[in-house]
C-alpha cells in the first residue's frame, strides 16, 4: 500500500472520527501553562488535566489528535536509523467512556485494515503484574489480543507473539512505577504494539533479542495506557471509578512500518531532503554520510517548527535548544561540503513547510520567519567559527589539549567535530572519549547547580504560578489599551518567580508607556474582580470579543476566561477566582526585542 505520512495522519483522524471522537488541533510545542518543561514531549501532556478529571471544554469523552512533540534529550542520539528530536504523536483518548475491548480492537484494526500492515509482523506486550503492591497481571488485555490475532488466522501465545513485562516497561503514571506514585494520583498498565522488520534489513540483533529489546528488530509503533488505579497509600491501590484510555502512536514510526524499512529517514518527510543533500554534496546516502545527513534533516525540521512558533535562537531555555539544532546541522554540513551556505539551509526548511502545508504552517508568513531566523543564526555562527579558528592559530601545539577544545566549545560555540578535524591536520589528536568526559564533568556540575529548576513534574500550579498566569491576561489587555489593538500575544512562559510575555509590536516601549501599562495592571488587579470561565464554540468566542493566541490552533469548543468587564480571552488555565487574591505590586523588570516585530516583557509581583 502506497501511503504518504500525511495520508497516515489523516486516516488516523478520520478513522476515530467515525468512532465518534472529536478531532482537536495540536497544542503548541512550548506548553503555555507548564513552566516545568521546555517542550511538549508527548501527546498525553496537553491532555493531562482531563485525564486527571477536569471536564474537556466541549464536554466530549472521546478525543483524537496528532500532537507536535519535541524531546531535547534525544539530540545527541540523532544520527542512527530511528532517533529524531521532533515527531508527531497520534492520540485517541477516552475520558471514562470505552475500555480495553474497544481500544485494542480499534488500534489493531487501524494498523492492519486501514494502513495495510501485515498482522504477522505485529507483536504485543502486556503488564506482568506487581505482586509487591497487589496489582494483578493484565490478563484481560492478553485474552483480547489472542482473540484479535485469531480473527486474522494467527495463533498468538504468551512467550511467542505476546510478552508480559514488569512495571518498568508496561505501566504508566506521572511518576513511573507504582511505588513512585504520589498518594492520590492515577496510573495503570499499558499494552504496546511492536512491528518486526524484515530480517533481510541490516539490523544488529542483540544477544537476547525479545519483543521489547533495543536491538532494532522490533519497533514500538503504538501504546494503549489504561488508567484504572488510584494510589491510596504505600502498597495500597484502588480501582478508579472513571477509567481512562490514553493511546499514543508515533506517526513517523508507523510510516516506517508501512514502508517496512527500519531507517526512519527513508519516509517521505525526510527522503526529499536526503536526495537534495546527495545532489548538492555529490555524496551518496551511505556509510559515513548517513549520520550527518540524518542530523541535518532532523535538526532543520525541528528548527523549522520552533521558528514558526516564535522561538528565537538564544543561550537560554528553548532558544538554546534551537541554537544547538541549527549549529549542529551546520557542523554536519561542514563535514559534507566544507562551507556554510545559508541558502541550502533555507531551502531545506522551506521544503518542510511545503511538505506539512497548512496542517501546521501559515505557509508564506512562516517561510519569511524561518528564512530570517536561519540566516541570522548562521551569520552569528560564522563569526564563532572565525573566532575559534583565531584561538587555534594563537596557541602553540603543546598548549592545545582537551581542556582547550572544551573551552572553544563552551565559550565560543565552536563544535568539537570541527576542532578535531582542524587539529588532526596539525597532527594533534583529541579523542571523542576525552572530550565526552570533559563535557560530562561540566554537565554534572550544571545539573547539580540547577537540580531544582524543573521540580514538580508536569503542570506546576503553585499559587504564584496561578497569579502570574492570571496577570498575563491583564497585561495583554493593558498593552492593547496603551499601544493599540494590533498588539497580540506571541508566546509566554511562567514560573513561580516571574512571568515572560511576548507580543507583536515594532519598537521599544517608552518609559511613559511602561509606567502606564504597570499602572493599569495594578489598578485592574486591585479592583478584586471575579474571574469567570465559560465553554463555548470557538466562533462564538471570537464573535464575543475574546482574544485568541494567534499562533495556536483551537478546538471547536474552547474555554473563555473573563476578568470582570476588562479582559476576555481564550485560555486553558489555571487562574485565580478573584484578582484580589493576587498579593503584591506588578512591576515590569525588562522589556526588549525577541525577534523581528516581537517584543518581550519580563515582570514580577513583589
Amino acid at each position: 500500500m502506497s501511503l504518504s505520512t500525511n495520508d497516515i495522519r489523516q486516516k488516523f483522524i478520520e478513522y476515530y472520527e467515525k468512532k465518534e471522537h472529536e478531532a482537536v488541533p495540536s497544542s503548541p510545542l512550548v506548553p503555555e501553562n507548564d513552566p516545568t518543561t521546555l517542550f511538549t514531549g508527548s501527546g498525553m501532556q496537553p491532555m493531562l488535566q482531563y485525564l486527571l478529571g477536569k471536564p474537556y471544554p466541549s464536554g466530549s469523552s472521546r478525543i483524537v489528535d496528532s500532537q507536535k512533540c519535541f524531546r531535547a534529550a534525544d539530540i545527541e542520539e540523532v544520527g542512527d536509523n530511528r532517533h529524531t528530536t521532533f515527531f508527531e504523536m497520534l492520540g485517541n483518548w477516552s475520558f471514562g467512556d470505552y475500555w480495553k475491548e474497544d481500544q485494542l480492537r480499534w488500534a489493531f484494526e487501524f494498523l492492519v485494515d486501514e494502513l495495510g500492515i501485515d498482522p504477522t509482523r505485529l507483536y504485543v506486550t502486556a503488564f506482568d503484574g506487581d505482586e509487591k503492591n497487589g496489582i494483578p497481571r493484565d490478563e484481560e488485555a492478553v485474552e483480547i489480543w489472542k482473540k484479535l490475532f485469531e480473527e486474522k488466522g494467527i495463533t498468538a501465545e504468551v512467550g511467542d507473539r505476546i510478552g508480559y513485562y514488569a512495571a518498568d516497561k508496561n505501566w504508566w503514571s506521572r511518576a513511573g512505577v507504582p511505588e513512585n506514585m504520589p498518594v492520590g494520583e492515577p496510573g495503570g498498565p499499558d499494552s504496546e504494539i511492536f512491528y518486526q522488520f524484515d530480517v533481510e534489513h541490516d539490523i544488529e540483533f542483540g544477544d537476547e533479542c525479545h519483543i521489547n529489546c533495543d536491538c532494532g528488530r522490533y519497533l514500538e509503533i503504538a501504546n494503549s495506557v489504561f488508567m484504572e488505579y488510584k494510589k491510596l497509600g504505600e502498597g495500597e491501590y484502588q480501582p478508579l471509578p472513571q477509567k481512562n484510555v490514553d493511546f499514543g502512536g508515533g506517526l513517523e514510526r508507523m510510516a516506517a512500518a508501512v514502508n517496512d524499512n527500519p531507517d526512519m529517514f527513508t519516509i517521505d518527510f525526510f527522503s526529499e531532503t536526503i536526495k537534495y543533500l546527495e545532489e548538492i554534496s555529490g555524496d551518496k546516502y551511505e556509510e559515513a554520510n548517513q549520520a550527518p545527513m540524518r542530523v541535518i534533516a532532523d535538526h532543520l525540521r525541528g528548527a523549522t517548527f520552533m521558528l514558526s512558533e516564535g522561538i528565537q535562537p538564544s543561550n537560554k531555555q528553548q532558544g538554546y535548544v534551537l541554537r544547538r539544532l541549527i549549529r549542529r546541522a551546520a557542523v554536519k554540513m561542514h563535514f559534507l561540503m566544507h562551507e556554510l551556505d545559508s541558502d541550502i539551509f533555507v531551502n531545506i526548511c522551506h521544503d518542510f513547510i511545503d511538505m506539512y502545508g497548512e496542517v501546521y504552517f501559515d505557509i508564506e508568513k512562516d517561510k519569511v520567519v524561518v528564512d530570517t531566523g536561519i540566516r541570522e543564526e548562521l551569520e552569528k555562527f560564522g563569526k564563532s567559527l572565525a573566532k575559534g579558528l583565531r584561538e587555534i592559530e594563537k596557541r602553540e601545539d603543546k598548549e592545545i589539549d582537551v581542556a582547550f577544545a572544551f573551552d572553544l566549545y563552551q565559550t565560543h560555540g565552536f563544535p568539537f567535530e570541527i576542532t578535531q578535524e582542524i587539529l588532526e591536520g596539525k597532527g594533534i589528536k583529541i579523542s571523542e572519549e576525552e572530550f565526552a568526559a570533559a563535557k560530562e564533568e561540566h554537565s554534572e556540575k550544571s545539573r547539580t547547580a540547577s537540580a531544582g529548576a524543573f521540580k514538580g513534574g508536569l503542570g506546576d500550579s503553585s499559587e504564584k504560578t496561578v497569579w502570574y498566569h492570571t496577570i498575563t491576561h491583564l497585561l495583554h489587555q493593558a498593552l492593547r489599551e496603551v499601544l493599540g489593538e494590533d498588539v497580540k500575544q506571541a508566546g509566554s512562559n511562567i514560573t513561580p518567580e516571574r512571568l515572560r510575555f511576548d507580543f507583536t509590536f515594532g519598537r521599544a516601549l517608552t518609559e511613559e508607556e511602561r509606567a502606564k501599562v504597570e499602572q493599569i495592571v495594578n489598578e485592574q488587579k486591585d479592583k478584586g474582580q471575579q474571574v469567570a470561565m465559560e465553554s463555548m464554540p470557538l466562533q462564538d468566542a471570537l464573535d464575543s470579543g475574546a482574544i485568541a493566541f494567534f499562533k495556536e490552533k483551537y478546538a471547536d469548543m474552547v474555554n473563555v476566561y473573563s476578568i470582570g468587564d476588562y479582559s476576555r480571552e481564550i485560555c486553558g488555565g489555571p487562574h485565580v477566582e478573584n484578582t484580589g487574591d493576587i498579593k503584591g505590586i506588578f512591576k515590569i523588570v525588562k522589556e526588549k526585542s525577541s525577534g523581528a516585530g516581537v517584543r518581550r516583557i519580563r515582570a514580577i509581583v513583589e
